[in-house]
């Protein structure tokens, strides 16, 4: 049997964590790393998944607070796992002693040998929801979901991006939020964006094309 498309899409064979494809990640391992819960497409070898929660009792507790969290599983042992998200674009992040905060939302996975922890972006109170994000401070790998092809910010004036459209950051910048001053005002791609994050200092912000999936209104 032959077809070009064998050829094309044939699993790579590149140790770690590595694209498959614009949409796929592949982790070749023997040990242990961190995924988002249910983002496994496939997987080959003796593999254990263990649902993970967000990772201590403290993540725990903020998550409860906050809504925020990351529903993680443990991925125990040694093979190849594959994991993907809704087809969004997959692109991976490597930490070399630094650290970058990322939105809990388009966490895919990361190296168990990575320090995390949830934080509240400064302004936002819990009523305000959804502006609680990770940081990752280290050595190692982070693998990040995009819902359509990202743009990277340089931050050297202040900065806005939309609450939903936010993924990557430089944790060295200075965050806040800003209310737009006609609450309502159609600024964004949304039904009336009145917030947005709002960054200081130098460093970067990653932009997604997009506020993520509409979530469907449910008839009353």
């Amino acid at each position: 049997m032959r077809s070009e498309l064998f050829d094309q899409v044939r699993e790579s064979d590149r140790p770690g964590m590595s694209l498959q494809n614009p949409k796929m990640l592949r982790v070749s391992f023997s040990g242990e790393f961190f995924a988002r819960q249910g983002a496994m497409v496939a997987y080959q070898g003796d593999v254990d998944f263990a649902y993970q929660g967000s990772g201590g009792i403290g993540k725990l507790f903020k998550k409860a607070v906050t809504g925020e969290g990351l529903p993680l599983m443990k991925v125990t042992g040694e093979g190849d796992v594959f994991l993907a998200r809704d087809a969004w674009d997959v692109h991976v992040i490597d930490l070399d002693g630094d650290s970058v905060t990322v939105s809990g939302e388009n966490v895919l996975a990361f190296e168990s040998g990575l320090n995390w922890d949830i934080k509240r972006v400064e302004g936002a109170g819990i009523a305000s929801g959804g502006l609680f994000n990770t940081v990752f401070t280290g050595h190692g790998r982070i693998a990040i979901a995009c819902h359509g092809t990202p743009v990277l910010l340089d931050v050297d004036r202040p900065t806005f991006v939309d609450t939903d459209s936010a993924v990557a950051w430089s944790s060295s910048l200075h965050t806040g939020v800003r209310r737009t001053v006609r609450a309502g005002a159609l600024i964004g791609r949304g039904s009336g964006e009145a917030m947005q994050l709002a960054f200081e200092g130098k460093g970067f912000v990653l932009v997604q094309a997009s506020e993520g999936p509409q979530v469907p209104v449910q008839a009353g």
